[in-house]
């Protein structure tokens, strides 16, 4: 059995080649450097970048693709034709990172920080009153995994938490529940809409402009899930317009943001680069994942196999 891993990390994979010694593993960094390997491998781990069904296509042997993310649309899309291929994703992993990105997001906005860096730059003392996050509202769009984590994180800071679902049901740390038809009535409340809801066919550009009319002028929105959750027009609007406060953006409809788009230049947005994800000990993490799984599938244990995703 032969086992590809395509991941700009590979080195951190070596453990696992040693746990499973009656495996062959070929790490490589790319589809491209991968390419030797593609008519053989029975197991692909990845994220799916660059992964095709003209890839696939090349991979008569494949069996079993780990997608070493949570969201799986890209690997679903080059999986067409292939329903014999099982796909496990990488979901249940990302709570801390996720919920100190949002935090980090929305105390760069509360308190300024792209003023206090201009003002370093210029070597200016430069002083004002910044935005508390006590006792403020936060909206969490999308409560999964990484929206609950987040909820602990914002009511230790004193924050109200309203949740955003399509499932009503009581969940800890989370002050109300709003079903997704009301996400306007709950964007009317908050001080905070921050997202970290999966993008589908229910989902895609679902802050639009009837949301962000609702949100309150002083109020900010934090996109961590992916960049069709929002209408990009329309917030481009609301931010020039001055009818919220401002967002802080980790992804977009597209990506890298190219150099033309507004978001870079315009003063109360704050950018990061898709980073939400990842942290210093990802694969570690995501290999509590892996390794389980593929010890299952070695033993044809399919069903005790975690975040088998359907098709």
């Amino acid at each position: 059995m032969e086992v590809l891993v395509v991941d700009w990390r590979p080195r951190e994979f070596a453990g696992t080649v040693e746990r499973f010694p009656q495996l062959t593993f070929h790490l490589t960094e790319s589809i491209a450097e991968a390419e030797p390997y593609l008519a053989t491998a029975n197991v692909l781990v990845t994220v799916g970048r660059g992964l095709t069904p003209e890839v696939v296509d090349r991979m008569p042997a494949l069996q079993w693709m780990q997608c070493l993310i949570t969201g799986v649309n890209g690997a679903l899309a080059a999986l067409t034709g292939r329903p014999e291929v099982l796909l496990t994703s990488a979901r249940g992993i990302h709570g801390p990172q996720m919920a100190e990105a949002a935090l980090f997001h929305m105390l760069c906005l509360a308190r300024d920080v792209r003023r206090s860096q201009q003002a370093q730059r210029e070597r200016r003392w430069d002083t004002w009153d910044p935005y508390v996050l006590d006792a403020k509202t936060v909206g969490i769009v999308g409560i999964g995994v990484v929206g609950e984590h987040l909820a602990g994180v914002c009511k230790a800071l004193g924050m109200t938490v309203l949740g955003v679902s399509r499932t009503a049901r009581a969940i800890d740390g989370i002050d109300r529940i709003f079903a997704r038809e009301d996400l306007a009535a709950a964007a009317a409340e908050v001080d905070f809409l921050v997202l970290t809801v999966p993008l589908s066919a229910e989902t895609e550009r679902m802050i639009d402009a009837r949301v962000l009319a609702a949100m309150k002028p002083t109020a900010y929105l934090v996109n961590l899930a992916r960049g069709g959750v929002v209408d990009s027009e329309a917030l481009i609007a609301a931010l020039r317009a001055g009818s919220i406060a401002g967002a802080g953006l980790d992804a977009f409809e597209e990506e890298p943001l190219p150099e033309s788009s507004p978001f870079w230049s315009l003063e109360n947005v704050f950018v990061t680069a898709h980073m939400g994800g990842r942290s210093d000990r990802y694969v570690q993490e995501v290999l509590t994942i892996f390794e389980p799984n593929l010890s299952h599938w070695l033993a044809g244990e399919h069903d005790q196999m975690r975040n088998v995703v359907a098709r």
